[in-house]
């Protein structure tokens, strides 16, 4: 058996130098969490343009995969592990987690080990539930909003990221759902895998500063919507019918009271009523047409991808490691 780690890497060498030297460190010390030796993937997420990146190859315990364009640290993430299915055993461990240190390897073990609890430990995937984030106060407020903006949207709670532990059998049943296409961590919970959840605190980054701009951040919460467009639709419309319905009472009662009682209406009120029933119902219309198109050409499938790259050549020494 093999514990691979796979994680994706952006012009930040020097934090997975660090997170491998500590990951390392955590499982000796605790010799029977892991599943036999520890194997490291590397994506490297620059597409060939990081000068750093063929140091890491010198690594005996180190694969570095390169696709062919930059794809995200989610999709490259997929990306990685489809490459590596037909490696995995099925007791097999396959960890994955962001390079910057803000996965705690302390948290590993623990992880590990809820892989082999549970009634069929086999079928489920472990997440990292984070517990406490050390985020600016402005990231903190756009992360609630958008929490809250999720759970309206979908009826599930983001807590988790990359941070997770499935078993080899597990990956090469489930990474092949075109859903993946679209977002790693939010694929999960859309799919309704078995799961398991251990709280861990979000760390801090080893060096240097996060490359990840607030327009970044934006396209990564629309992606996470994406594996969701199932339940947004419905959602919504369950809201243009629920829209639709008062609409049709609201009418009933205005052409009630003015053709069968004495009361007087005031006529911008018919107005007001059907102008806020007619832009609601335009919202709700654009809003599921524009997800729905934003979803389609957003995601570009990894099939071809993977027939443009060679195959995962490991050298013996690499094998023995």
């Amino acid at each position: 058996m093999t514990t691979w780690v796979v994680t994706p890497v952006y012009r930040d060498t020097g934090s997975f130098r660090i997170l491998r030297e500590r990951l390392l460190e955590v499982l000796a010390a605790e010799p029977g969490v892991a599943r036999g030796p520890l194997r490291f993937v590397v994506i490297d997420d620059t597409a060939g343009q990081d000068p750093k990146i063929p140091e890491l190859e010198g690594l005996g315990d180190v694969i570095v995969l390169q696709p062919p364009f930059n794809l995200g640290h989610q999709r490259g993430i997929v990306y990685a592990l489809r490459k590596l299915l037909p490696r995995f055993a099925d007791d097999d461990a396959v960890v994955t987690m962001d390079a910057d240190g803000e996965d705690r390897p302390e948290d590993l073990p623990r992880l590990l080990a809820a892989l082999d609890e549970g009634e069929a430990p086999e079928r489920h995937v472990v997440l990292a539930l984070r517990t406490k984030r050390h985020e600016p106060p402005a990231f903190k407020i756009l992360y609630r909003g958008f929490k809250l903006l999720f759970r309206a949207l979908t009826g599930a709670t983001v807590r988790t990221g990359n941070y997770a532990v499935m078993p080899g059998g597990v990956a090469k049943r489930a990474l092949l759902h075109p859903t993946f296409d679209l977002a790693y961590s939010s694929a999960i919970l859309a799919l309704d895998m078995p799961v398991a959840y251990v709280p861990c605190e979000r760390g801090r980054r080893y060096e240097g500063e996060s490359k990840m701009t607030y327009g970044k951040l934006a396209m990564h919460g629309l992606r996470m919507l994406m594996p969701f467009t199932d339940r947004i639709a419905i959602r919504a419309l369950a809201a243009f019918v629920l829209f639709g319905l008062l609409g049709v009472v609201l009418a009933a009662v205005v052409v009630f009271l003015k053709y069968f009682t004495d009361s007087s209406i005031p006529g911008w009120t018919s107005y007001i009523a059907l102008g806020a029933l007619i832009v609601s119902l335009i919202a709700l219309g654009n809003f599921v047409s524009l997800f729905v198109l934003f979803s389609q050409t957003r995601a570009v499938s990894l099939a071809s991808i993977e027939e443009l790259t060679e195959d995962v050549e490991l050298d013996e020494d690499k094998e023995r490691a």
